[in-house]
């Protein structure tokens, strides 16, 4: 059996490798700060995305998109503040979002704008 840390990798590239196959340009992978981690930081069109993926095998601990929890979006925000500001990106001219992709089984449900 494969612990959390190798199955939740192996799920965050294939999330990556989905949202290559829809138009994304992967920036990074687990862009961690003192924060928070962000799975994926990503290119789409104009917009600049920080990607938030939650993996269950089943449906038993419910929707794995429930388990993203309000202090974990707080968490996510502040990575992603630090991660433009380190990477030099003009914080009031970028267009930035926040996705998160569900990963139940083998079923991707990707949300846009998701928080």
């Amino acid at each position: 059996m494969e612990n959390k840390r190798r199955l939740g990798a192996k799920w965050e590239r294939i999330v990556a490798d989905y949202l290559r196959d829809q138009g994304y340009v992967i920036l990074e992978m687990n862009y961690r700060t003192r924060y928070s981690e962000i799975d994926v930081v990503a290119q789409d069109s104009r917009d600049l995305v920080f990607v938030e993926v939650k993996y269950r095998t089943t449906a038993a601990a419910g929707d794995p998109l429930e388990s993203i929890t309000p202090t974990k979006i707080r968490r996510i925000r502040n990575a992603a503040l630090s991660f433009l500001r380190d990477k030099g990106y003009d914080i009031d001219n970028t267009s930035i979002r926040f996705d998160a992709v569900g990963v139940l089984g083998d079923k991707i449900n990707h949300i846009k704008n998701a928080f």
